[in-house]
């Protein structure tokens, strides 16, 4: 999940802000390249919403499903739904890359991309956009906010019985170890569904509202409109970095295997070195 949020920063910041901002005429707008872009930006950005929602499925089956827990919560499923998530994700952002034309031709190179006018006026293209937002939030929405509510209800749940359990043993209130982790638990994934919803929830509703209003272009900069799509945008991607940050904030292990991942390269240098 945290290498699906930095494909993200790579493809929707680097190459399509960035680039299109302070590269204007690159090999990034070449017609092809730039057509591939939001591709690229959609795929990654799904695969990044989706792989938040196995991460919660994952915990929900750790912690209330002991019997499926033995079964699922291992690497070999864990490889197969990160592969199948990865290929569904490319899959359905695949139509994006069809609704942009070239610009112009220069000696026979097509150059820039210009959205084609039936993306505004088709139904099916409608449709598309309408099932694409539906998928990629609103549904993870709705599956992020279900399996956090029951995950932390047995967490609740079982945290009374082991006070309950504790008091009546010791006859005081001890600080419990456990109890503390658990605790974490619940603050995780607060975190990570409540950021989620929040930073996502602005684009979708304005994504909606200008197919609604057929809103096609902006007049300026400072259109309303243009200026609301770009804070949406911002927020968006602010979502792909919180998770890893939220990651590296509470999970000790987390912490463990980045720092294991920058000092790799080092080590495997210092290794070939005394070779």
């Amino acid at each position: 999940m945290a290498a699906a949020d930095l494909l993200v920063v790579i493809t929707d910041v680097i190459f399509a802000r960035v680039g299109g901002i302070y590269f204007p005429v690159s090999f990034l707008h070449i017609t092809h390249v730039c057509r591939l872009i939001p591709f690229l930006v959609f795929a990654s950005t799904e695969a990044s919403v989706w792989l938040t929602v196995a991460f919660t499925f994952d915990r929900f089956v750790a912690i209330c499903c002991e019997k499926l827990k033995t079964k699922y919560c291992t690497e070999k499923t864990a490889a197969v739904v990160l592969g199948t998530l990865s290929v569904l994700s490319c899959l359905e952002s695949l139509p994006w890359y069809f609704i942009y034309q070239p610009g112009t031709i220069i000696d026979n190179v097509p150059w820039f991309c210009v959205t084609e006018a039936y993306f505004f006026n088709s139904p099916i293209w409608a449709a598309f956009e309408l099932f694409h937002y539906i998928l990629t939030p609103c549904v993870p929405f709705f599956l992020i906010l279900l399996l956090n509510v029951l995950t932390i209800r047995r967490i609740l749940a079982a945290s009374r019985v082991r006070r309950g359990l504790r008091n009546r043993s010791n006859g005081e209130n001890h600080k419990d170890p456990e109890m503390e982790n658990r605790k974490k638990s619940i603050i995780l994934l607060f975190s990570i569904s409540g950021s989620f919803i929040l930073l996502w929830l602005t684009k979708v509703v304005y994504k909606m509202f200008a197919r609604i209003a057929n809103i096609q272009y902006y007049t300026s900069a400072t259109d309303s409109n243009f200026i609301t799509e770009e804070i949406s945008f911002m927020l968006q991607l602010l979502s792909s970095c919180t998770n890893t940050c939220i990651y590296v904030l509470t999970q000790t292990k987390f912490r463990e295997e980045l720092k294991n991942a920058v000092k790799y390269p080092f080590n495997l240098i210092v290794r070939l070195v005394k070779l």
